[in-house]
């Protein structure tokens, strides 16, 4: 089958894509920036990525008709200003007009659970998108998730580091707030499945995995997993913006998803029965097992995707190859350059620079400028890095942000996504003289910015030239 995939790029999206080609599929992934695509990662001519906005309907004029089904993964939950509901509803409404006009059979639609009377404003939003989808002519199979477990989801993440860095927690009452989470596993095959069933057509599934838990619970199991021992104390007095913040510094999400969470945490999100795993086979994973499934993954280096994967930042609208340039006037740089005596090994500490691994160097001091961006609403240092060794363009690497990375060129390039008056390249690289090359560059905003970079001179020489003399030397 020809296979329409939006949110190509996003956590779902590229769980779902290899499981599309190894059915023999052949899918058009949609993607705003065609330059985030590496189509070196599938089978030769599996993959035909087609770049498109479904904001710009006029940039859908030439997209394939010939499509059997489409998948219809767009989410913009965590976009930092702006009407996220209303921006889902256009965007869903520009798809219908989209599909309209081709031969697709079936669209296939993940959502949230909702059988709540009140809905929080997230899982409103995601059933008006599944409501503007069922206009389309084209019969709609919607999938309604709750809490998705996997390596390098959003929830899992946000778990491990209350879990993880939080011996002791005081927490908000709405952590007794039930719920069904699932294990990624399970989606793709529920999404995988539901294709081309015309039993599902029209219709809409709950899918959740076999356990019924409380947020405490889920936290506490999590703990167990990891053999860690934590004490969790519920308390009244939290109100949904202190909430809010609670996991904004915590954790490593941002303030807008985590305002949308925890707007979303205070209804209880029990599916409804239904007969969907036995007709297509799935075996539902416990909670408990999904945990130890993903920390598998983490542990071999094999996560595929991650929730910090697709973001909504200016860098995603203009596209990132409109930032490979770097600048050359009215800019302010840093550059340092030192002998290695091992190329090889240079790089590979170049790839693996940042997360877990640290930045070589005064690593306090970027903990530190981490924790003041988060002070400032910025995404902080806790993001990290979704592999430890290997890295690919539109990936987020603490508080940066991947532009360009070329083992051919030996050459690493970052764009700042921390809060900056102004904006900030990193780029390292090895010449032909067997030298490392790093570079920081800064163009300032306006006088505040002028002012930051000379504020920040005597740290930068500090940093950049230790940092720099670890990776040269090892």
């Amino acid at each position: 089958m020809k296979i329409l995939l939006t949110g190509a790029t996003g956590y779902i999206g590229r769980r779902l894509l290899p499981a599309l080609i190894d059915e023999g599929h052949h899918v058009i992934c949609v993607v705003r920036d065609k330059y985030r695509f590496d189509t070196k990662r599938y089978k030769p001519g599996s993959v035909t990525v087609f770049e498109g906005d479904l904001m710009k309907p006029k940039s859908f004029d030439d997209c394939p008709k010939d499509i059997d089904a489409a998948y219809y993964l767009v989410h913009s939950m965590n976009m930092s200003g702006g009407d996220f509901s209303k921006e889902e509803r256009k965007s869903a409404q520009n798809f219908v007009a989209l599909l309209d006009k081709t031969k697709a059979k079936q669209i296939i639609y993940l959502g949230g659970i909702v059988n709540e009377e009140h809905l929080s404003k997230h899982l409103a939003s995601r059933k008006a998108v599944e409501d503007e989808l069922r206009k389309s002519k084209v019969p709609v199979t919607a999938l309604r998730a709750g809490i998705i477990v996997g390596s390098g989801s959003a929830s899992f993440e946000i778990i491990r580091d209350l879990v993880e860095k939080l011996p002791f927690m005081i927490a908000p009452k709405w952590i007794k707030t039930k719920c069904q989470p699932i294990a990624i596993r399970n989606v793709i095959q529920f999404l995988s499945g539901v294709l081309g069933k015309d039993f599902t057509y029209d219709k809409h599934f709950d899918i959740y995995g076999p356990d019924t838990l409380t947020y405490k619970q889920m936290l506490e199991r999590f703990a167990k997993v990891r053999k860690l021992k934590r004490k969790i104390i519920t308390v009244p007095v939290f109100t949904p913006r202190l909430s809010s913040y609670w996991l904004y510094f915590v954790t490593s999400t941002a303030y807008p998803l985590a305002k949308n969470l925890v707007d979303s945490m205070k209804v209880d999100v029990i599916g409804g029965a239904n007969e969907l795993p036995e007709k297509l086979h799935v075996h539902l994973i416990p909670y408990e097992e999904a945990i130890k499934m993903a920390f598998e993954k983490i542990e071999q280096n094999l996560v595929l995707s991650s929730w910090n994967d697709a973001g909504n930042s200016q860098i995603f609208r203009k596209g990132l190859s409109k930032h490979i340039e770097v600048p050359k006037f009215g800019v302010f740089k840093n550059k340092q350059t030192e002998k290695t005596k091992n190329t090889d090994d240079a790089l590979k500490r170049i790839f693996a620079i940042g997360g877990r691994n640290g930045w070589y160097y005064a690593n306090w001091l970027w903990e530190f400028r981490g924790f003041i961006d988060k002070l400032f609403g910025g995404v902080g240092l806790r993001r990290g890095r979704k592999n430890a060794s290997e890295t690919s363009v539109g990936e987020a690497l603490d508080f940066w942000r991947v532009i360009l990375v070329s083992k051919e060129e030996k050459r690493l390039l970052l764009y700042a996504e921390m809060k900056l008056p102004g904006e900030a390249w990193l780029e390292f690289k090895i010449n032909d003289k067997n030298c490392v090359v790093q570079t920081a560059t800064f163009r300032p905003l306006g006088l505040a910015g002028r002012l930051y970079w000379y504020a920040m001179l005597p740290f930068h020489f500090f940093i950049f030239k230790g940092m720099l003399h670890h990776i040269a030397a090892g």
